[in-house]
């Protein structure tokens, strides 16, 4: 797959005004640096990583984490995961959110948390068209992967999108205001008004509705954020088929988690079929 190629041969690309500001070649894999235009006038910046087949080619989303600590708390975060799958067949999207800002969970207005989350999960979609229109996709092996907010955010759009065949997700809770509430503090009836204005957004009210799409979930069994009795409950929400994975780590998850979700990948979205 070539970018500038498809630029050129999709007229109807243009209309999601994507700009390319580079290119890296990582083991022989092509990750485009670029820009398009999101849902607000603004514009969104992402990683778009080459298939290397010239056939048809899978499709993934990947939508990372929040840790304002971790250097990978942004569109970084699965970009060697989605050059390894690339080599098997896979063209990905990376995309940055609004948490991809180290200092938005502090700095956000919480009065705006349900707007901001509504309009979120319109703009993941909006990512969905520009990895969909490129040329040779195979519509019917599409992925999302999400971890932390990526997941929570996903797991909403499960409910309506049906572009998505295959959801992979770690390290969510079953609530917006589960983490809303970390800051500012609220108390009393401020804070039940705060968890009714946000409960129509719970994400585990959603997940269900990905009915006939393979889910797999997992979580750290050491996770601060995530009590295995959430994760449960996001687990027993899914329609089968559904698959839920603990491991002896923290919110981060490990290496583990990493090959368990590579390997579910490859079998869901049918990559060794390529030959690699």
């Amino acid at each position: 797959m070539r970018f500038l190629l498809f630029l050129a041969l999709l007229p109807s690309l243009y209309a999601l005004e994507i700009e390319e500001k580079g290119v890296e070649n990582r083991e022989g894999i092509k990750i485009h640096d670029i820009t398009f235009a999101n849902l607000t006038g603004g514009r969104t910046a992402a990683f778009l990583v080459d298939s290397a087949t010239s056939g048809k080619s899978a499709a993934i989303l990947f939508v990372h984490w929040l840790e304002p600590s971790a250097k990978d708390s942004n569109r970084t975060q699965f970009l060697g995961q989605a050059v390894e799958l690339a080599k098997l067949g896979t063209a990905s999207l990376l995309i940055e959110t609004m948490w991809s800002d180290p200092e938005w969970f502090n700095r956000r207005d919480s009065s705006q948390d349900y707007a901001k989350s509504v309009q979120q999960v319109k703009e993941l979609a909006r990512a969905l068209d520009v990895l969909l229109a490129l040329p040779n996709i195979d519509k019917s092996r599409v992925g999302y992967v999400g971890h932390d907010f990526g997941m929570m955010y996903g797991a909403v759009l499960a409910g309506t999108e049906r572009r998505v065949h295959v959801w992979a997700l770690q390290a969510g809770t079953t609530s917006f205001s589960d983490w809303f509430l970390f800051l500012p503090k609220r108390e009393g009836d401020d804070r039940r008004k705060f968890i009714e204005e946000l409960a129509p957004l719970d994400p585990v009210k959603y997940i269900g509705r990905a009915a006939g799409s393979p889910v797999l979930l997992q979580f750290g069994k050491s996770d601060p954020y995530v009590p295995r009795q959430k994760a449960q409950e996001f687990f027993d929400a899914a329609k089968e088929p559904k698959k839920i994975l603990w491991y002896e780590a923290g919110h981060a998850l490990n290496g583990e988690a990493i090959h368990d979700r590579q390997e579910w990948l490859k079998e869901q979205l049918d990559l060794n079929r390529n030959g690699h």
